[in-house]
């Protein structure tokens, strides 16, 4: 499938604004065989006096900006021409292979694949091990079942569990709460896998991303109303990385484009920064999605 991908973010400031330092990781990533990014620009309004990319320690792309003159307004867009092919089919020795066995891959494995996948292991900010997230995955990781299968397990039962609530939550809400009000948005339900995963010495990272929405039966598309959107992968000797949606109870395809990924949130958010002012401000996002021929 191919995408043409808009992203919108613009902040108003009550007061104006003399400085601002930014980071933004609002560039898809290309992935051999998955995804191939065409064209990808970022405009930013007023254009920046600084600006420079790079790759950050998990391989996303990564632009930092400075604007030096007042301003009382910011808007960033992100542009993006993607094509997804949609993550290669599990070989069916990874399907099979148990979930303690994958555990104690990762804690003996010295080949370079193991080593760079046990770092998810380690507990985040935002998606900490606890004992009442280990209770909630070992109902669906029994002694023996197959990981992949136990994950998938996992995904249906936040996806059941769960109410998708745009304003139940924020980014300071802890997991116990969540378990507690089972009710959030995408993060939510991405971190409670992640540290459900984390809980039982399996590895699991934090994507971000855009999925395609398809309307209802004869209306129209609205114009911004996409979001971004968050899942979770773990890992598997001989397979790599599966991704799980939880909030649409889905393994994810074609409709799942790649933006970043890492520990939890906090490594990837999509726009922060710094800036000098002695006012609040406002943001809007608005996201676009749409298929190209």
């Amino acid at each position: 499938m191919n995408y043409r991908i808009t992203h919108r973010t613009h902040y108003l400031y009550h007061e104006p604004v003399s400085l601002c330092h930014n980071e933004a990781r609002l560039l898809p990533r290309e992935l051999a065989g998955r995804q191939q990014c065409h064209r990808c620009q970022l405009l930013i309004d007023p254009a920046p006096t600084d600006h420079s990319e790079r790759y950050d320690f998990f391989g996303n792309r990564v632009v930092f900006f400075t604007i030096e003159q007042p301003h009382e307004a910011l808007t960033v867009t992100a542009a993006s021409s993607v094509s997804v092919m949609g993550p290669p089919p599990v070989p069916q020795a990874a399907r099979t292979l148990h979930w303690e066995a994958v555990r104690d891959a990762l804690r003996s494995g010295m080949d370079a694949e193991t080593l760079e996948a046990r770092q998810f292991v380690l507990d985040s900010p935002l998606a900490a091990a606890s004992a009442a997230v280990r209770d909630y995955a070992l109902e669906s990781f029994a002694p023996g079942r197959p990981a992949l299968d136990a994950a998938e397990s996992l995904m249906q039962r936040i996806y059941g569990d769960f109410e998708f609530v745009s304003a139940a939550t924020t980014l300071a809400t802890p997991l116990s709460d969540l378990l507690r009000m089972r009710k959030g948005v995408c993060q939510d339900f991405a971190h409670l896998a992640i540290a459900c995963l984390r809980s039982l010495g399996l590895a699991a990272r934090y994507m971000s991303g855009y999925i395609e929405t398809v309307p209802p039966p004869g209306r129209e598309r609205l114009r911004g109303a996409d979001a971004s959107h968050a899942w979770f992968a773990t890992w598997l000797p001989g397979a790599g990385w599966c991704d799980f949606d939880p909030t649409n109870g889905q393994m994810p395809g074609e409709r799942h484009i790649v933006l970043a990924w890492g520990r939890d949130y906090g490594d990837i958010a999509p726009l922060k920064g710094v800036l000098v002012s002695s006012g609040k401000h406002e943001m809007t996002v608005g996201v676009d999605v749409e298929p190209e021929p």
